[in-house]
């Protein structure tokens, strides 16, 4: 049991103040569709998803957020209680049995020596994420211009693209210039708007009341258990982000990188080692707490086994809350197992909310503005290109946008002598 698990699992029992006798009779939780609510302490409440199953005599669940099925696997029971440790993020739930058709508990989030416990309950047998009380009055398939307003009175440009079934049933996403709000799902009743998503990491509600078919101008989000902002968008079916490839440069005079750091396995590993000599290397900056990260180590894994033969490597850079190297490869373990991560992932040991973190780790650079950011390097090790965020498969046309983008121009770089 790792040393992030055991302090979630105990906080969750004096959580939940649980006296077992040898004689207490375990409870079961009923397969099928839940529905889940994390209660903020302003009254608005975040809704989703999850399917609970049981294989081989093990409780499973799958959290639901419009075409993604986040498998969670790791659940340990006692008597009536349930303590959850989802897959990512150093999260967990602490629920107990109250009724065959209720749990409720907590919903407990890490943020490296820090914790987050929310009030969470959920229901059985609750298919639809938000009820429709009345027939769309208007419809927001499409793309849209969007200003999600920030701290003293800077907005941030986003853009969102959605999809809207004839009965009211809308999922899509915001793409920023830091990365997407990954897989929402949610409904149209009438003018309102409501869309929410869930991960393990980040709880966020967005909602809405509409203008016309092509004004939002009344909307806030909600995310966590306070964070709050407001939105507004107009449709714009040519809508798009700054160029996401403009936001990081090589400082004068520098044209590659020069870093060694130990891999997960203590190993010394750099930049100039003759593994990356003559390769096209793709060098991701990540952290195991971003979701926008988790999406990015998918898709790399995957092309990374596909393409390595051709002379394409990857290496991972983390960030982690925690700088401590033995706590930096236990938080990154889930990212290596569940999505088979062949390429070695760096310990840095700088936190990502270091001001310096740039000079400590790739000088060579003027800035990392997001998580994840992504550097493209010829087979001269020259950077070529640095990619800020992420726009992942719940963006649905700008992820098969950002693909074709991405392998148009690895094979740009493998083509060259």
């Amino acid at each position: 049991m790792t040393h992030c698990r055991k302090i979630i699992i105990s906080g969750l029992l004096c959580l939940l103040c649980l006296h077992y006798t040898a004689h207490a009779q375990k409870a079961i939780l009923k397969n099928g569709i839940w529905l889940g609510l994390i209660q903020r302490s302003d009254s608005y409440t975040i809704h989703f998803n999850f399917v609970a199953e049981t294989k081989k005599g093990k409780t499973i669940l799958n959290i639901i957020n419009a075409d993604d099925r986040l498998l969670v696997d790791d659940i340990q029971q006692k008597a009536d209680s349930f303590f959850i440790t989802l897959p990512f993020f150093s999260s967990g739930i602490a629920a107990k049995i109250i009724s065959e058709n209720k749990l409720q508990g907590v919903y407990i989030k890490k943020y490296g020596d820090k914790k987050q416990e929310i009030p969470f309950t959920a229901l059985y047998g609750i298919k639809e994420r938000f009820p429709v009380y009345a027939k769309p009055k208007y419809t927001i398939s499409g793309t849209w211009d969007v200003l999600i307003a920030g701290r003293k009175n800077n907005a941030t440009k986003a853009v969102g693209n959605f999809t809207q079934t004839p009965d009211g049933k809308v999922t899509g996403s915001f793409l920023t210039p830091t990365g997407d709000y990954r897989f929402l799902e949610g409904v149209i009743s009438a003018d309102t708007l409501k869309l929410s998503g869930f991960d393990g990491g980040f709880a966020s509600l967005f909602t809405a009341v509409i203008k016309n078919d092509s004004t939002i101008e009344t909307a806030d989000f909600y995310s966590g258990s306070i964070a709050h902002a407001q939105w507004s968008a107009v449709k714009n079916a040519n809508a798009k982000l700054p160029d996401e490839f403009g936001y990081s440069h090589l400082r004068p005079n520098e044209s590659s990188l020069n870093f060694s750091f130990k891999d997960t396995d203590g190993k010394l590993v750099s930049i100039t080692d003759k593994r990356y000599q003559g390769k096209v290397v793709i060098v991701q900056i990540l952290g195991s707490w971003c979701p926008n990260c988790m999406d990015e180590t998918a898709f790399l894994s995957g092309y990374y086994s596909k393409n390595n033969k051709k002379g394409v490597e990857v290496i991972g850079l983390a960030y982690e809350r925690n700088d401590n190297f033995e706590e930096s490869v236990k938080a990154l373990a889930p990212f290596r197992k569940r999505f088979n991560v062949q390429y070695p992932f760096l310990i840095t040991g700088v936190t990502p909310s270091d001001p310096q973190r740039v000079e400590k780790t790739l000088p060579q650079i003027d800035r990392i503005s997001a998580f994840p950011t992504t550097l493209f390097l010829d087979k001269k090790g020259n950077v070529r290109k640095i990619h800020t965020g992420y726009d992942g498969p719940g963006t649905g046309k700008f992820y098969d946008q950002f693909k074709k983008e991405f392998d148009d121009l690895i094979t740009e770089l493998l083509n060259e002598q």
